[in-house]
Parts: structure tokens; sequence; C-alpha cells
């Protein structure tokens, strides 16, 4: 048996997650917030970035699960003790998942301006979600390489050399972002909304490179692909299967959300954009004690330690809502100085101020939602996360969503519907591992 699982441990894991996890947020913040102040067309290319991040986010979550999948199968067998058997797994999934994200690529491109249609966006919008599409799609397979990467220094329970990535990503594209979004006079010009697909481009090609030479420099695990396949690929494959469809569900919520926004108006989808990304920048916040749940819950489950893992979930519930409390009351504080720093059109504000209250209100609630995801993607349970949310998409949010739209509550509608089915996502979860864990905790 182990020693118990002590803050310190979790934090050591949680705190380099959290900064790592919220790179991807960050680019799309980045991008929301000097595009939103713009002397040019600001608004419409903010609603466009809305909708070309929720779609990209679609496929990130999508075909990222990798991430999941591999820390959980490497984290088990560390727990066991036997991390030799699968030394060259990480290399043949990434391997997999990077060459599927180039097929995405050659079918999307040509198609770009009908699968933004379907989000309802038109004239200016659809326009500008096409240039930034076009542009910002080819760092996508560099983006799910570094996941997948990221995902096997997880198994091997470290979240230091991500977080160092990813830090240095979110700075690239920062300092890209200013320059190519509003140039430099007499040097670059400026290239606005396509500027900054181009800076993300740039920020995710280095963050691959990092990613390879941590691996290569820090680990024993190499990204030299060898056949046959791992013996452990089938199960990989599974759970890539199951979490795939589970995504498919959760982006489906998000498509609602922003086809109802967009079908509004500019000024709800722009309102809709700053939203949805705070909201996303709240969700990685906490994601990183959600990873710790998942690195920690993978090895306990493999060295078959259920007590421990009854008790780093009782922990792990009370330092989710601890920060989720503390992301509502900071929101609280900054209420309009947030909105102010990604737009400066009266109208669109007027919107956000509408609504973030309710997205500050559900923190408590997405932290116990996120932390379970976690913690049964460290299991392997990929089936069960799969019902679970085919259940609160289909039976909670699609009918809340469009039954609020026959009212009228607009925006209101749309977060009321995600604040249910983060409800509905994160009871059933609770619920089922405490009845799991606790008798073999009693029975070892």
């Amino acid at each position: 048996m182990s020693k118990t699982i002590t803050l310190k441990q979790i934090n050591k894991l949680a705190i380099p997650a959290l900064i790592s996890g919220v790179s991807e947020p960050i680019l799309s913040l980045t991008d929301a917030a000097i595009i939103g102040n713009m002397d040019l067309n600001a608004t419409p290319s903010l609603a466009a970035v809305g909708i070309v991040s929720t779609f990209l986010s679609m496929l990130i979550w999508v075909l990222g699960q990798t991430r999941s999948a591999i820390s959980s199968i490497v984290s088990q067998y560390l727990g066991a003790g036997n991390i030799e058997a699968i030394k060259n797994l990480p290399a043949q999934a990434i391997f997999l998942i990077t060459s599927l994200s180039i097929i995405i690529i050659a079918v999307t491109y040509p198609f770009a301006s009908s699968i933004f249609k379907l989000y309802n966006a038109n004239g200016d919008i659809l326009n500008y979600s096409i240039d930034y599409y076009q542009i910002r799609v080819f760092g996508f397979p560099f983006t799910l390489f570094t996941i997948a990467v990221f995902g096997t220094f997880r198994g091997l329970q470290n979240t230091y050399y991500p977080m160092l990535i990813a830090i240095s990503g979110a700075l690239v594209n920062i300092i890209f972002d200013f320059v190519f979004v509003y140039g430099i006079d007499d040097f670059i010009p400026a290239m606005h909304i396509k500027g900054a697909a181009y800076a993300s481009v740039i920020a995710q090609i280095i963050m691959a490179g990092l990613s390879t030479y941590f691996l290569l420099k820090k680990t024993d695990i190499t990204l030299l692909v060898k056949f046959p396949f791992n013996k452990e690929i089938k199960r990989f494959a599974l759970m890539i299967l199951n979490l795939f469809i589970r995504t498919l569900a959760l982006n489906a919520a998000l498509y609602f959300g922003t086809s109802l926004a967009t079908k509004y108006g500019t000024t709800y989808i722009a309102a809709y954009t700053i939203a949805i990304n705070l909201w996303f920048l709240g969700a990685f916040l906490i994601d990183g004690y959600a990873s710790a749940g998942n690195i920690l819950s993978g090895k306990l489950l493999g060295a078959k330690d259920y007590k421990n893992l009854i008790d780093l979930s009782n922990k792990l519930i009370k330092y989710g809502i601890i920060i989720g409390l503390l992301i509502g009351v900071i929101g609280a504080f900054f209420y309009y100085p947030i909105g102010n720093l990604f737009s400066n059109d009266e109208k669109v504000l007027a919107e956000f101020y509408k609504v973030f209250w309710i997205i500050l209100a559900m923190q408590p609630l997405c932290a116990l939602a996120f932390i379970f995801d976690g913690v049964f993607k460290g299991l392997g349970r990929m089936k069960y996360l799969r019902n679970v949310l085919l259940f609160s998409t289909l039976l909670i949010f699609i009918p809340v969503i469009f039954g609020a739209d026959a009212l009228g509550y607009k925006l209101y509608g749309v977060f009321i519907a995600f604040t249910l089915w983060i409800i509905a996502r994160g009871l059933p979860l609770i619920i089922k591992f405490r009845k799991t864990f606790k008798t073999l905790a009693q029975n070892p």
C-alpha cells in the first residue's frame, strides 16, 4: 500500500497542469482581446473568432482525447511497476492521431464556407471566419502532437515540462498577436484577423518543437514509430472511440449554443464569444486538479490502492470547490473591467454583463464535473463517461436550450442550459465513483 496522498503531492501535479492547461484558452482569449479592440471591423471579426474557436475546439477535443487515453494507460502501468511494456505506445498513438489530423485539414479546408454557414454565419462574419480558419487550421497537427506528448508526461506523473512548453507557447502567441494584428510601421503591415491566425500557428509549431525536445531529452520514451503495434493499442483505440462519441455529444452542446447566439445577431455572438472563452478559461483553471485526479487515480488503480483512491477523491472535491468559488469571487470583483478587456462596443458589453454572473456562479459546479471527468479518464472508464455525456446533452441540454429559445431568453437561455448540463454531467460521476470504490476499499 502506498502512503496517503497529500495536498503537496496533488499541488505538485495540479499547479503545473493548471498553468499548462490554460494555454489553449489563452490563445483564443488573446485573439479575442486583441481583435475585439481593432479599429477595423472589430465586432464582426470578434464574432468570427468565436465561431472558428468553437469549431476548432470541437476538433481538438475530439482528437485531443489521445492525451487522456495515453495518460491513463501509462499511469496504470507505472502504478503496476511495468512501464517498459508500453514504451513504444506513445509514438504509435501520436503517429495515428497526427495522420488523422492531416486528413481532416484536407477535408475541411475547401468546405470552410459551408461549415461556418452551419453556425448561421453570413456576410462579413462568414468571410472573416473563412480567413481565420484557413490559416489557423494548419496548426492543428502540431496541437494534437503536443497534446499527445502532454498525455505521456502526465502518465509518467510529470506536469512540469508541459507547463514550461505551454508558457512558452502562450508568450509567443501574445507577442506575435500584437505584431501581426496591428503591424509595425514601415516594417510589417497590419494583418488584422489573419495576423491573429498566423500568430496562433507559429505558437503551436514552437510548442510541438519544445515537446519533442523535452520528451526525448528527459524521458526514455521514443518518438520512433516501431511495428507491430503494442498490445495496448486496441484498448487505446477503444478508449479513443468512446471519448470520440462523448466529445461529439459535448460539442453538440457547444454547436447549439454558438449557433443560437449567432442567430440572435452580431451583438449577441460577440458577447457570447467573450463569455464562452472566459468559461473555457475557468474550466481549464479547474482542470489542473482534474489532471491531478487523472494522473493519480490511474496510478492508484494500477497499484490497487483503493483506500487512497477514495481519499484522493475527497480531497479533490474540497480543493475543486474552493478553486471554483475563488474564480467566481475574483470574476465578480473585476466584473466590469473584464468585459472592457475584450470589447469597446457598448451593446456587446451590455449583453455580456447580463450573463457573466451565470458563468461565475457555475464555477463550483464545473469544478466537480471536470474533476470527476479527470478521475474517470485516469481509471480508463471511458464508456461510462460517454454514456453520461450522451444523457446530459440529449436529455438535458438540448431540450432546455431550445425551450429557452422558444421563450425568447436568448443568451440567458443558452447559459442556463449550460449550467443544468454541467450538473447532469457531474452528479452521476460522483455517485458511480463512490458506489464502486467505497466497496473495493472496504474489501481489499
